[in-house]
C-alpha cells in the first residue's frame, strides 16, 4: 500500500482498503515487477555473453531471430516495440560485432533481410542453451506439467498485453 500525500497512513482519509480481488492483482503485480526486473538483469547478462560489447536491449532481437529465421527490420520493430530509428541503430551496432548480416528478401527485390551470420547463430545458440540448463536446474523440483502451464499461462499473458 502507498501512502497518500496526507501522511495518513496507507488507506488515508475516505479510502478503503483493497477487496481480495485487489490483493490478488497487487501480488501479480509484485510478483511481475520482481520477474522483470531479474529478466533485465538477466537479459544484461545474456548479451554480454554473446559479445562483451552487446547493448542487453539487442539481445532479444538476437533471440527473434534465432527463432524465427530472418525478417525485415518494421518485422522486429513491431516485435520489439521500438520506432524505425531505434531499430535502424541496433541492426547498424549487431552489424558492426558481426553477429547479422542484411541479405535481399526474395520475395521483394527492395527490401531486406536481417538474419544472423553463423557467428550469431553460433554465440546466441550457447547462450540459450546455458538458459535452459539453468531453468532445467532451478526448476528441478516442478512437474514437467507445471513448467508447460507455466509457459502457457506466461504466452497468454503476453498476448493480452500485447494487444
Amino acid at each position: 500500500m502507498h501512502e497518500d500525500g496526507n501522511g495518513d497512513g496507507p488507506h488515508g482519509a475516505g479510502q478503503m482498503s483493497p477487496s481480495g480481488a485487489d490483493q490478488e492483482f497487487l501480488a501479480l503485480e509484485r510478483e511481475l515487477t520482481v520477474l522483470l526486473r531479474r529478466a533485465r538483469a538477466s537479459q544484461g547478462e545474456m548479451a554480454r555473453e554473446v559479445h562483451p560489447d552487446l547493448e542487453s536491449a539487442a539481445y532479444g532481437l538476437l533471440a527473434r531471430l534465432e527463432e524465427h529465421g530472418p525478417q525485415r527490420a518494421t518485422e522486429l520493430a513491431a516485435y520489439i516495440g521500438v520506432g524505425k530509428a531505434t531499430m535502424s541503430r541496433q541492426l547498424r551496432a549487431l552489424e558492426e560485432l558481426g553477429l547479422i548480416a542484411r541479405e535481399p528478401d526474395p520475395a521483394d527485390g527492395r527490401a531486406w533481410l536481417v538474419a544472423l551470420t553463423e557467428t550469431g547463430r553460433t554465440r546466441v545458440g550457447k547462450v540459450r542453451d546455458a538458459r535452459r540448463a539453468r531453468y532445467v536446474s532451478q526448476l528441478a523440483h516442478w512437474n514437467r506439467r507445471e513448467v508447460a502451464e507455466l509457459a502457457r499461462l506466461l504466452h497468454e499473458l503476453n498476448g493480452v498485453v500485447e494487444k
